[in-house]
Parts: structure tokens; sequence; C-alpha cells
């Protein structure tokens, strides 16, 4: 019995096209960026032939590889520049920190764990990205950020989740939400449960 070929060049072709590009995401170095990265690399191996879906992969991990709108979407509000310093909040899959790389100065790379954990370093990133979304944005994460740095992340509320692009201002992070979007809910990140009657 003979197994189909997948050919990842024409499925990222086509998630360019059907995803992207229809859904307003037309930044030539996004496109350029989502185009050069093979996808397929970042997922398990089961994974590889639908590496392309518009739809979360899981990871071996226990966590999900979000669907490409969202990472095309997040690059396009991030406006990387070659003098940025980045923090990603990366799930596990490496796959945004590899699209970032050539077009920024510098990516610093933390799990989620680590993210919320007390940081005692202050890095001054300009820019900090979130490969999911949060409840909340700990203080100790967002003073990573250098004063008016830029933050874009996924965030939930009330089970919804959307992406959001924000900037530090003092010790507070200010978010602006954008567009309802499916993106994969980082439980570190939730805020913590009070009593209820």
């Amino acid at each position: 019995m003979q197994t189909a070929t997948i050919d990842h060049t024409t499925a990222r072709k086509a998630m360019i096209d059907s995803q992207l590009r229809t859904s307003g995401v037309n930044e030539p170095f996004v496109l350029e960026r989502m185009g050069a990265v093979a996808r397929e690399d970042f997922v398990p191996d089961a994974a590889r032939a639908v590496a392309y879906i518009d739809r979360a992969i899981p990871l071996d991990n226990g966590r999900r590889l979000a669907a490409p709108l969202f990472y095309g979407m997040m690059l396009a509000e991030a406006k990387p520049d070659l003098a940025d310093r980045v923090l990603v909040v990366d799930s596990g899959a490496g796959y945004l920190p590899e699209l970032l790389r050539p077009l920024v100065g510098t990516v610093d790379v933390i799990g989620p764990e680590e993210a919320v954990a007390p940081l005692h370093r202050h890095c001054n990133f300009t820019l900090l990205l979130i490969d999911g979304a949060a409840e909340a944005i700990p203080a100790s994460l967002a003073a990573q950020l250098a004063e008016g740095g830029r933050i874009v992340t996924g965030t939930v509320a009330n089970g919804v989740t959307r992406l959001a692009i924000g900037r530090r201002a003092g010790a507070d992070v200010a978010l602006l939400p954008l567009a309802e979007i499916g993106i994969p809910r980082l439980g570190e990140f939730d805020k913590p449960r009070g009593w209820s009657f």
C-alpha cells in the first residue's frame, strides 16, 4: 500500500492565500516569513500532514500550536524591527521565535511557567509576544518591558479569546483587544479564583 506524500510547499502557499490574505493579513514581511518557515517541523510527526489547517494543533507537551492566522495577525500587529529586543513566551513549539528571528535584533524565549514566576532581572525588552491567550499579565513579566515597550498577546475573558496589543506605561501594561479569534489558553496566566456565593 502506497501512502500519499504531502506537498508542504503547496500547503504553505494555500495557507497564505486562503487563511492569511482572505483575513486581511497582507503585509509582505508577514507573508514572506510564514511562507519561509516550515510549520510542519514544529508539530508532532503524527500532525505533519495537517500542519497548515486553520485550527490549533495539539503538541506533545500538552499545549497547542495556534492556527496560522493567529501568528500572521500577531506579526502584523507587532511590526517587528531590527532594533527590537524581543521576549517570547513560547507554547513549546518554537514556531513563533523562528518566525521572528531574522526580523528583530534579539529574541529571548521563556516558557509560560517561567513567565509567571517572579523574575529578578529587568531586561528592557522593546517587544513582548505571548504565544497563547492570557487572562492576566503578571506584573513581574510586564516589568521586563522597557517603558513604552509593546506587547502583542492573546487575551481571554468570559471564555472568549481575542488578539490584543498594548504598551507598558509605568508599572502597568494597558491592552486593547482587537479581534475575536481562537487562541489556545495558557492556564498559567489565569487569575486566582476567589470565593463566590
